[in-house]
């Protein structure tokens, strides 16, 4: 058997070492004073900074590097895991961007008013009642309908927009129902087997009667489908008109101590969990 060079061989437990060409020790910096050193220079990854800035999310900013569309002091910049630093000039399709600090607002929507920034017919929008909640621009996640309530979070987070939005993040939605008509239990389990709508088949996490039962009139239903309109479509389904239509849980978030019109800005440990979710 052809015995082992001890060349560069780790004796032991001893830490690795590295030879030049002369065979002389070169003593390298461990991997994590080597990160700490990279990351306490201030400096941060290029896609974090077009994230931070509300642009897109990291992947998606991957691709706008990768194209080419992104400059850092004035050079076109593909490669990806670049560093920049917050004094860097940094444009994205010739105008530059900042990060912003990140917000988090949940509004108790009430009804008729639409979940937009604008509204061309000039109906009431989220941004009358949000108005002066932050400095920076912030959007709304997970859209209600005019006629629905509930919560509707808005944040300048573009990377937890994204996952919140993706069907695929699970986010858990919970609606209290009320309909003008009587709703048989046969129907309510015709739903939790799954409805096939013109758009496709909608399954829902969970759906019951509301407390004890004693109100067939009053549902409550948890689906993480992002379909537009689609509680409302599941009981019109079977022939049932929905007259209130309430977002009562939202990613975690309650409407315990928001009144109805009301905001107020995500406390750290919300935020901490809503980060934790990914598509």
């Amino acid at each position: 058997m052809k015995k082992e060079s001890p060349k560069n061989k780790r004796p032991g437990k001893g830490p690795l070492k590295v030879t030049n060409r002369k065979g002389e020790e070169v003593r390298r910096p461990s991997k994590s004073k080597a990160i700490k050193a990279r990351v306490d220079d201030g400096s941060m990854r290029l896609n974090k900074y077009i994230a931070n800035s509300g642009v897109c999310s990291r992947r998606e900013a991957d691709t706008l590097i990768t194209a080419g569309v992104v400059t850092v002091n004035g050079e076109v910049v593909t490669e990806l895991g670049t560093r920049v630093m917050p004094s860097d000039d940094i444009k994205y399709d010739g105008n530059s961007i900042k990060p912003d600090k990140k917000r988090y607002v949940l509004l108790n929507k009430p009804k008729n008013v639409v979940t937009s920034m604008d509204d061309p017919l000039g109906r009431r929008t989220v941004a009358s009642l949000i108005k002066g909640a932050t400095k920076e621009a912030i959007s709304p996640i997970g859209r209600l309908d005019r006629l629905t309530t509930g919560l509707v979070l808005f944040t300048n987070d573009g990377e937890m927009a994204k996952n919140l939005n993706n069907p695929k993040s699970g986010v858990r939605k919970i609606y209290h129902v009320t309909l003008k008509e009587k709703v048989k239990s046969t129907h309510l389990a015709a739903i939790r087997e799954g409805v096939e709508l013109d758009d496709g088949i909608v399954k829902v996490q969970e759906i019951d009667y509301v407390g004890n039962g004693s109100d067939p009139h009053q549902i409550g239903i948890q689906i993480h489908s992002t379909k537009n309109n689609i509680v409302a479509r599941l009981f019109e389904h079977f022939g049932y008109t929905v007259s209130k239509l309430d977002r009562v849980l939202f990613a975690g978030l309650t409407k315990k101590d928001l009144p109805r019109g009301r905001y107020r800005h995500l406390t750290d440990e919300e935020v901490k969990f809503l980060r934790m979710i990914k598509a």
